[in-house]
């Protein structure tokens, strides 16, 4: 079995911007893109992503998924090879590393860890539906809270810590008024954040909606509103809004490095400062997957870039060309 110099976990921003760097340093790089049918999507969480219109080099806009298809249609076009499958099983225990999926076993010198993270849903049908269908719903406001659909509107985010404050705070500046779902009658957000929710409400911009759960999303193209169950009386209500915002948080896809890979409190892979290696020399992390605070498209990009430089560096020190 021939070695692969570098192996691509990942086809979101941040893998396939590695793929591109690799594949022009003639690395020769193999990418699982993943398989739609389960575990990581190919394409990565933009292909949930209606208008794109902070990535730089678009000034009428993209479509998440047309600004993919450009991306693994340049690191095509540079060498990179493609597996569109989920990657089940990676062993870092010996070197060459054995990366596995349902097909295919390859070694490689090298891994670059890009499988991202996923916002955490409700898993409400109509949530998911009109997530997909960018019919108002979304788990990243300051992706799409500029969009025409929310200006001047209602919007509700669900959550009670610093991401939904923060998120909620940001949408304030489109909005007609941001109302945060939270199932108790405080917040669990840090006394910053706190200070930042009180005095936007103070100022008619937000308001907390306490003890309430959101059980059902309203609405066939668009949302219309959403369902309210109070936690405490039972009670059930309609309550009527143009955007859907949730912020309970984001689970990095890091399963497969349980154990082996040195990990934060909440699962990011972590890696030393100023690049991406991680706790296991040969092995880096680019994108979501290493970062819970910035969690865009641009930074993952970069970091990808950074991970393929790296990587790079990191054979031409082992001699392996």
């Amino acid at each position: 079995m021939a070695t692969e110099k570098v192996v691509i976990i990942g086809s979101g921003p941040a893998g396939l911007t590695a793929c591109i760097y690799a594949a022009r340093a003639s690395l020769q790089p193999l990418c699982f893109e993943g398989y739609n049918a389960g575990g990581l999507i190919p394409g990565g969480q933009l292909m949930f992503t209606t208008e794109v219109e902070n990535y730089p080099g678009f000034p009428q806009n993209v479509m998440g998924p047309e600004l993919m298809k450009s991306m693994r249609d340049q690191a095509e076009r540079f060498g990179t090879r493609f597996i569109r499958d989920d990657v089940t099983a990676v062993d870092l225990s010996k070197r060459p590393f054995t990366v596995r999926s349902p097909d295919e076993t390859v070694q490689t010198h090298t891994v670059i860890i890009a499988t991202g993270a996923r916002a955490n849903w409700l898993n409400l049908e109509n949530e998911q539906r009109l997530a997909k269908s960018g019919g108002g719903v979304s788990a990243c406001a300051v992706c799409d809270g500029a969009l025409p659909l929310y200006r001047n509107q209602d919007l509700v985010v669900i959550g009670g810590g610093d991401s939904a404050v923060e998120e909620g705070s940001y949408l304030t500046k489109f909005a007609r008024k941001v109302y945060l779902v939270h199932r108790r009658d405080e917040l669990r957000a840090s006394k910053a954040m706190q200070d930042r929710f009180f005095r936007l409400a103070k100022e008619g911009k937000m308001e907390g909606l306490w003890h309430n759960v959101v059980v059902d999303v309203l609405g066939d193209q668009a949302i219309t509103g959403v369902r309210l169950k109070n936690v405490k009386t039972g009670a059930e209500r309609d309550f009527p809004c143009k955007g859907l915002f949730l912020a309970i948080g984001h689970t990095p896809n890091t399963e497969l490095f349980r154990g082996v890979l040195e990990m934060d409190d909440k699962s990011y892979l972590k890696t030393r400062p100023g690049g991406t290696h991680t706790s296991l020399d040969g092995v880096f992390a680019a994108g979501d997957v290493a970062d819970h605070v910035y969690r865009q498209a641009v930074t993952a990009a970069g970091t990808g870039c950074m991970a393929a430089l790296d990587a790079e560096r990191w054979l031409a020190a082992q001699g392996i060309q």
